[in-house]
């Protein structure tokens, strides 16, 4: 299940979901309008094995890493939002909820940070030239 920030312009949900993404977002199917962040962990763990997507940089915490989901936080534009989405998810790294569970990502332009639960060192992964 891939859960958008409330952070998250409308264009970029219709955007991934006219790429058949299936996403939900907080405010609109999921929770309430204006849930602060202290409150969506806890959302977190009640949903089955969500990745949850944010700008909101202060998510890039390994405090955070938990064995029932991801988060993923967006470092580029808000207008490249669905297509970074669309990047992480097709990366062999992340392309299954099993792969990406358990991990707090700090997805950018030049590729994506990370801590994997119980891990002593962050990981970096580049982007793959085309």
């Amino acid at each position: 299940m891939n859960i958008l920030d409330e952070n998250i312009p409308e264009s970029q949900r219709q955007l991934l979901r006219s790429w058949r993404i299936r996403v939900q977002q907080i405010g609109h199917e999921l929770g309430r309008p204006g849930m602060k962040d202290e409150e969506i962990i806890p959302l977190l763990h009640q949903l089955r094995v969500p990745t949850f997507f944010t700008h909101d940089l202060d998510f890039y915490d390994y405090q955070l890493c938990h064995a029932g989901y991801c988060v993923a936080c967006l470092a580029v534009g808000q207008y490249e939002t669905a297509s970074f989405i669309r990047r992480f998810l097709r990366h062999p790294v992340f392309d299954t909820q099993s792969k990406r569970r358990g991990t707090v990502v700090r997805v950018s332009h030049t590729g994506m940070k990370l801590w994997r639960i119980h891990a002593a060192s962050e990981d970096e992964i580049k982007w793959a030239i085309l």
